[in-house]
């Protein structure tokens, strides 16, 4: 429900005069008419005229949505704002009228709106479930009532960019193969489509048996001419199932976070980034002053996959029962040696979230490291697959030619 109202929070346009006298004019997201009018007054301006905007439909659509890209940039620059002594409410002016993203903008402006009508930082911030996790509104909510929110935005701001950074050097080493498999499938869909009925023509008059290579792409070739939108609506459909079960089944998605795991390329680059998100995440929560059993649940839901989760909750039920977290670490079998002796070394020091730290900057720096070696690795073998399919479309082609060739 909080989803829905934050979604459809209404703006405001507005014409008045401000304490000296000048004439201005402005849009202003509310709740309501009234809240509206009393936050133009606490400003100092005496309302002329206001109406609420009317919704354009195609804008609506058209509208960019809120990236975690978005909030990261809105997040280190309130921090920087307020270390440098400026007003929440100003800060939140300063930081939307910098922002290019207007949906993001409106978000600001509605948690500006939320401010200022007395509710918390916090608690306007849970307004908006779909922008600010739980995580988020916890560590904010934490610096508000221990009086130092400057200093927990400039931590969260931190935490957002080396999970951000983290997440970008994930899609990195995803994004390069992914995008040359689809041109290959593009230009192997062209050359049946468009070259190969050339050569079946040419093969036709000459009236020779062809090469069995050579029948089987001709046969793909007539199929993929005649059955082209069947093809279409196969690869459609199966990839809106993929999503649609993605979406509505844990089943599914429970088994996806397992395959991405044992993935034979990806795996062990999905494991370090997991073992650096919790890393991270546990640090932050832990140095904010947030309860370990109550880190560790907030972690569990940050590692993004279902087998760490649950053993992250298992965590939680061993340290709450009175075991130390490296033992418990240990007993899950799902971290590495390293990261369980350097949890150890903060426990016995009492450092617990400076060696936490150390461990996310490792395994940050370990991912980094598999994304360029991973993407070293794939060029060649890319450029194979390639050569394979265009090259075998080529073969298959020439051949009869070949043939005809040594015959004479």
């Amino acid at each position: 429900m909080a989803v829905k109202k934050a979604q459809m929070m209404p703006t405001f346009i507005y014409e008045g005069i401000d304490r000296k006298g000048a004439k201005l004019k402005g849009e202003l997201p509310a709740r309501n008419m009234a809240l509206a009018k009393v936050t133009l007054r606490k400003q100092g301006i005496t309302i002329k005229t206001i109406r609420q905007k009317k919704k354009n439909i195609l804008e609506g659509l058209m509208k960019k949505k809120v990236s975690t890209l978005d909030i990261t940039i809105f997040t280190r620059q309130l921090a920087t704002m307020m270390k440098a002594g400026v007003p929440l409410v100003q800060s939140f002016e300063i930081v939307a009228e910098g922002l290019e993203n207007p949906a993001m903008r409106e978000v600001v402006l509605g948690i500006k709106g939320e401010v200022e009508g007395g509710n918390t930082f916090a608690g306007a911030l849970r307004k908006y479930p779909q922008h600010f996790d739980n995580l988020f509104c916890s560590l904010v909510e934490s610096g508000e009532q221990s009086g130092a929110l400057e200093t927990m935005l400039d931590r969260v701001a931190i935490y957002k960019e080396k999970s951000e950074l983290l997440k970008q050097k994930i899609k990195k080493a995803m994004k390069y193969p992914a995008t040359v498999i689809v041109v290959a499938v593009i230009v192997t869909i062209i050359l049946m489509v468009k070259v190969v009925p050339v050569f079946e023509e040419l093969f036709t008059s000459f009236g020779a048996d062809l090469p069995a290579f050579t029948k089987m792409v001709v046969n793909m070739s007539q199929w993929t001419q005649k059955y082209w939108f069947v093809l279409i609506i196969v690869v459609g459909f199966a990839i809106a199932a993929f999503l649609e079960a993605k979406k509505r089944s844990k089943k599914f998605r429970d088994l996806l976070d397992k395959a991405a795991l044992k993935a034979p390329i990806f795996g062990d680059l999905v494991y370090k980034a997991i073992i650096a998100r919790y890393s991270r995440t546990l640090a932050t929560t832990f140095a904010a002053g947030v309860p370990l059993i109550d880190a560790l649940e907030s972690t569990a839901g940050a590692t993004n996959n279902v087998v760490y989760e649950e053993a992250v909750m298992k965590i939680r039920e061993d340290v709450a029962t009175g075991q130390q977290l490296q033992f418990a670490m240990r007993v899950t079998d799902k971290f590495p040696s390293m990261a369980v002796q350097m949890v150890a070394i903060g426990e016995e020091s009492g450092a617990l979230d400076a060696m936490l730290d150390k461990v996310a900057t490792h395994y940050e720096n370990e991912v980094d490291n598999a994304v360029d070696g991973l993407t070293s690795m794939m060029e060649p073998l890319i450029m194979a697959v390639l050569g394979i399919l265009v090259g075998g479309l080529v073969v298959a082609m020439y051949l009869p030619i070949f043939q005809m060739g040594s015959v004479v």
